[in-house]
C-alpha cells in the first residue's frame, strides 16, 4: 500500500500573472499617451486682453488672409505671399539674433481654423516659445 502525504496549503500569492498584466497596461498607456498629448501650446490670458507694449518694428507679425496665404511683416516684401517653409526659416533666423522678439499671428476672420493651427505648429517648430493672437478692439 502506498501512503499518501498530505500537502499543506500554500499561503503565498503568485504575483507573476499580475506583473504580466501590469506590463501590458504600461505599454498600452505609453502608446496612447503620445496620441492624446498632441496639440499646439497656446498661452491663454488670465484676464481681459491687453495690448502688447512693444514697437511695431520689433514685433514679428505673421498674417493669414482669407484665401489661406501667409505673409510676414519682416520679410523683404511684406505685401507678397510667402511659402510656409520660407516663413519658418525667416522667423527662426530672426529669433536666433533676437530671441525675445514677440511673434503674433494675425488671422483673417474668414480663414479656416486649420490654416491658423497649421501656422502655429509651423512657428512652434521654428522655435517660437509663445505665440500671440491679434484681434481688433471691440467698438
Amino acid at each position: 500500500m502506498f501512503i499518501r502525504k498530505r500537502r499543506k496549503p500554500v499561503s503565498e500569492i503568485n504575483v507573476v500573472p499580475y506583473i504580466d498584466v501590469m506590463l501590458v497596461l504600461l505599454v498600452i498607456f505609453m502608446a496612447t499617451a503620445s496620441v492624446v498629448a498632441q496639440g499646439v501650446k497656446v498661452d491663454l490670458p488670465k484676464a481681459e486682453a491687453q495690448t502688447i507694449e512693444t514697437e511695431e518694428d520689433e514685433m514679428m507679425i505673421v498674417s493669414v488672409d482669407a484665401e489661406g496665404l501667409y505673409y510676414l511683416n519682416v520679410a523683404d516684401s511684406p505685401q507678397a505671399a510667402m511659402a510656409a517653409q520660407n516663413i519658418a526659416d525667416l522667423v527662426k533666423a530672426r529669433l536666433e539674433v533676437a530671441p525675445a522678439t514677440p511673434v503674433v499671428v494675425n488671422g483673417d476672420g474668414k480663414v479656416d481654423y486649420e490654416k491658423v493651427v497649421d501656422l502655429m505648429v509651423l512657428l512652434q517648430r521654428a522655435g517660437v516659445p509663445s505665440v500671440g493672437l491679434m484681434t481688433d478692439p471691440d467698438e
